[in-house]
């Protein structure tokens, strides 16, 4: 499953999937999103991607930590962190500019308010000194300051989690017991805090974390057990399904997904079973393979969520503005198209890109002497 550079085929993959399903779902007109994980459970993308951010980093640190060092595993996510912290700022200086845009066409929508632009009209500097110290956190950038934080902790908790299980599980079970306290900790303009509370995010994280050093073992998989848990985790999915959509007449509160309720741990539980299931057959292997280019969009992550947020922004504002009466599914169903074809081009561009850029180094590399003298055969 995973490579000697700590690579995962399916965790690029799935990870690939979520980005491009967060792209649809902030599109309000979206088609897709109509069967997306939102729409038959009670947790979404959001829990699927901290999971694999987890999983990901784990298997990052580890491989790094075994080709070269500890210290040089440090300082890479020491980087991480810092790169992060610029992608959030990237990414909320484009939500501004978003809203800047929507008030010079003078374009109503909801997203105008979130962009935080109408703030920075008040109050520019201070907004800006905001948004540097994660005060203020414009709309589909405040889920980047999150994962900053995670990063920088990836160092202390993968070793303890790979060491020290029990002493990680209950240190992060606890965390998120006093997540919501502890939340008034962070910087915020805003008195419902952070969109994301790290204090009860990271119990996902380190769930994924979890997945790469203690994974369940191909001799349980192998079990009884296992099939008796994986027939019980579908039934709950069904009942979960059935009863979002027949019975939930209103969308679960905000809070329950800022601290990550239990209903929502539960429901991403059995799904995560069921698909790792699917992972231990080799069913989600085969597929990836099939689907070369949503795995690119998997590997070249971080700017793949930027491109996102800009792309389902100006999708969104598209379908508010263009009447499409009653061929309203068909505009949806071609903004969906342009999200998922966009971020497949952007993918393939900016892999080719990193690709040309470490040819010039390698080539530019020594010799060794006694491989300049070999004969050729």
């Amino acid at each position: 499953m995973t490579s000697p550079t700590g690579r995962s085929l399916e965790v690029d993959f799935f990870r690939g999937i979520v980005l491009l399903i967060i792209a649809v779902d902030h599109i309000s007109g979206s088609v897709l999103s109509n069967f997306t994980l939102h729409k038959y459970a009670f947790c979404d993308s959001a829990e699927v991607f901290v999971f694999l951010g987890g999983y990901a980093s784990a298997a990052a640190y580890t491989a790094l930590e075994s080709h070269r060092s500890e210290t040089a595993a440090r300082r890479r996510f020491f980087r991480r962190s810092w790169e992060i912290y610029r992608a959030y700022l990237f990414t909320a200086a484009l939500m501004l500019l978003s809203g800047a845009l929507l008030m010079l066409l003078r374009i109503d929508s909801p997203m105008l308010g979130y962009t935080e632009w109408p703030t920075f009209l008040d109050r520019p500097f201070e907004l800006l000194a905001g948004v540097a110290t994660l005060r203020h956190q414009p709309y589909l950038s405040a889920v980047l300051p999150m994962y900053a934080l995670f990063a920088l902790a990836v160092p202390l908790i993968v070793p303890l989690a790979a060491h020290r299980p029990v002493v990680a599980l209950f240190g992060s079970l606890g965390i998120w017991l006093f997540a919501a306290p502890l939340a008034h900790m962070l910087p915020s303009a805003s008195a419902e805090g952070w969109s994301f509370n790290p204090f009860a995010w990271q119990l996902m994280f380190m769930a994924g974390i979890f997945g790469r050093v203690q994974p369940v073992s191909a001799e349980f998989h192998a079990s009884a057990t296992a099939r008796w848990l994986t027939r019980a985790a579908i039934a709950v999915l069904l009942v979960f399904a059935f009863f979002k959509l027949f019975l939930e007449v209103a969308p679960p509160p905000g809070y329950m997904k800022q601290n990550l309720a239990t209903l929502r741990i539960v429901s991403f539980g059995v799904m995560a079973w069921v698909v790792a299931r699917a992972v231990q057959a080799g069913w989600i292997k085969t597929l990836a393979r099939s689907l070369p280019g949503v795995v690119t969009i998997g590997r070249q992550g971080l700017v793949c969520f930027i491109a996102g947020t800009g792309v389902s922004l100006v999708l969104d504002t598209a379908l508010r503005v263009i009447p499409a009466g009653h061929f309203a599914w068909v505009a949806g169903l071609a903004a969906d198209a342009a999200a998922i074809g966009s971020l497949l081009w952007l993918a393939r561009f900016w892999r080719d890109r990193k690709n040309e850029r470490r040819l010039p180094a390698v080539n530019a590399q020594p010799v060794p002497a006694h491989a300049a003298n070999r004969p050729e055969r």
